[in-house]
């Protein structure tokens, strides 16, 4: 009997069907899916009966398409990073010791905040500094550069920095209590004075330049006991320095 009144349903909509289209139920129960794109699908056809393409025969991809037009949902998708395109993200952070290539190690005058390159003699270690370095990724990394880094020294909130005083850039050190500010660093923003680029030149053997000023590098003097300042490459002084990573 259910089969018959299939039957008779199925003969009773084929005649109202355009032409080129057939009409096939199933005895499987559709889901609330399938409904609702026959539905959308046939108001669409229904919409176009006046429309001359009604009058021929429907071609297997012109049906496809109407029925594709009613059940591709658009989905964006937004893709998230850690860090903006012009900014610096703060990454791994270790204690290191820093000498020049004269094997003098770098000790904190406290009274006018200013680093020195000290020869240290046997028992006077105490004395030496050692720098937090923490190291930074960017989206587009300036790889002949090198690895942008700050430099902090260690148990106290003192951070190197580079920026212009009178005509030319000098080394500072500048006390950071809010150590977040320095998460994220903006390529245009003032906090990039504290960025210096730390180029390997062999074994333990780096150049720390201003990511502010290139071609500006951290260095000392000839001399002993003399401050630890910027020069640029064609200075008399000493650029590279043996940094010990410190477990």
């Amino acid at each position: 009997m259910e089969s018959k009144k299939s039957c008779n349903l199925a003969q009773l909509l084929t005649k109202k069907m355009p032409k080129g289209v057939d009409l096939e139920i199933s005895q499987q129960p559709p889901s609330m899916r399938s409904v609702a794109n026959l539905i959308i699908a046939m108001e669409r056809l229904k919409a176009g009966m006046s429309e001359k393409i009604m009058s021929t025969d429907f071609s297997d991809e012109h049906l496809l398409s109407i029925m594709l037009e009613s059940v591709v949902e658009e989905r964006l998708i937004c893709e998230r990073t850690s860090a903006g395109p012009g900014q610096f993200s703060r990454g791994d952070e270790h204690p290191c010791t820093v000498t020049d290539s004269q094997k003098r190690s770098l000790v904190l005058v406290r009274n006018n905040l200013e680093l020195l390159a000290v020869m240290l003699q046997g028992g006077s270690d105490s004395r030496k500094v050692y720098l937090n370095m923490a190291t930074y990724v960017h989206l587009t990394p300036n790889t002949a550069a090198g690895l942008p880094v700050v430099l902090g020294i260690k148990d106290t909130d003192f951070y190197l920095s580079c920026h212009q005083d009178g005509d030319k850039p000098t080394l500072h050190l500048e006390e950071v209590e809010d150590k977040t500010s320095l998460s994220e660093i903006s390529s245009d923003s003032e906090m990039r004075r504290f960025l210096f680029y730390k180029r390997d030149a062999g074994l333990n053997i780096s150049t720390l330049m201003s990511a502010l000023y290139p071609n500006w590098y951290i260095s000392t003097a000839t001399q002993d006991h003399k401050p630890v300042e910027m020069c640029q490459e064609s200075a008399a002084r000493y650029r590279t320095f043996s940094i010990q990573r410190q477990i």
